[in-house]
């Protein structure tokens, strides 16, 4: 059965390419892994693409389903999430001055990572906590997404100082495993099982260690480039990603900016307006979706590039094949023969 939903923003590919490979290593099959996802293992394969966040849930609710003898199934998962999995975001924190500004910066932007649990950092006298809150979460998924996240931020943790932090306590809301070694291997103790909250504790005058790959001038940039990364995901989870989705719907007839907006109950005119203050444009969505469906299609072998150019909406053939070419660099036939 299909995991429960609700509304979550689009992420990178990434991450499901990760899970997908745990699953591979423990026997599944690429179709197992990826049942009732709506993905397709062509999809899987692309590097930048992103995906609805339901659909990695869907995703690691199979693997539960599959692995019900893997306990920490969640552990094993977020070892493999290491600080250059994560892109900009990552080489933002490793340009960081100290352990305290990589934790705000990345907190700051934590819609760029793969975290599902809303994660948060406090401190009192002599101790820093970071909270890890998964109350939102399905319970079908929750417990696995609290050890991958937690186990991430530990992963990263040792990446950006070159060692483990010495951690003073850590709670989760987990019944104790019967097996608890894995546990004290990732977190170094033994954490407190069953407890209210899940919490991981350390002495706050870590927060201010200088990290040893702090550079002022690339962390700026680095910062700068999650700022126009996050906008622009913001922008897809809006009005533009609204049109993206109702273009995607009938791909066999691209709808035009008019009934678009009719759709949407707005004149043509304050669509345009609107998607020009988000920095899109309605030809700019069409291209985009265009694009996506081109490649979905080219790996149809049946299909010959006059079919695909009737489908995309175009008229003539040779408008498709330059507009593939403007894309991709490559001509449609070019690129299929790399993908067939």
């Amino acid at each position: 059965m299909p995991v429960s939903t609700f509304h979550l923003p689009k992420r990178s590919i990434t991450s499901a390419q990760l899970l997908t490979q745990l699953g591979l290593d423990h026997g599944l099959s690429v179709e197992r892994c990826l049942h009732n996802t709506g993905l397709s293992p062509l999809q899987l394969a692309e590097l930048h693409s992103e995906i609805e966040g339901a659909q990695e849930l869907q995703l690691i609710n199979n693997l539960i389903s599959a692995l019900p003898d893997q306990q920490d199934l969640g552990l094993q998962a977020g070892r493999r999430y290491k600080l250059t999995t994560y892109g900009i975001w990552g080489y933002a924190l490793l340009s960081s001055q100290t352990f305290r500004q990589a934790a705000e910066l990345g907190l700051r932007y934590l819609d760029l990572t793969f975290a599902f649990n809303r994660i948060t950092l406090s401190e009192d006298t002599h101790h820093a906590h970071l909270e890890l809150d998964g109350s939102h979460l399905p319970d079908a998924v929750r417990d696995f997404l609290l050890l991958r996240d937690a186990v991430a931020v530990m992963v990263i943790q040792r990446e950006l100082t070159g060692a483990k932090v010495p951690l003073s306590r850590v709670q989760l809301s987990l019944p104790a495993p019967a097996k608890p070694a894995r546990f004290i291997e990732q977190f170094g103790l033994l954490p407190e099982f069953a407890c209210p909250q899940n919490r991981i504790s350390f002495p706050s005058h870590l927060l201010d260690l200088p990290l040893p790959r702090a550079n002022l001038h690339s962390a700026q940039l680095c910062e700068l480039q999650c700022q126009a990364l996050l906008a622009k995901r913001q922008v897809r989870n809006g009005l533009a990603g609204q049109i993206r989705d109702r273009l995607l719907s009938n791909p066999g007839r691209l709808a035009d900016m008019e009934l678009i907006a009719g759709e949407l109950n707005i004149s043509s005119r304050t669509l345009r307006r609107r998607l020009g203050e988000q920095g899109s444009s309605f030809r700019q969505l069409q291209e985009e979706v265009r694009l996506a469906l081109a490649e979905e299609l080219l790996a149809i072998e049946s299909l010959s590039q006059e079919d695909i150019a009737e489908r995309l909406g175009y008229s003539e053939v040779s408008n498709f094949l330059h507009a593939f070419k403007r894309w991709k660099g490559l001509t449609p036939g070019q690129y299929r023969q790399g993908i067939c």
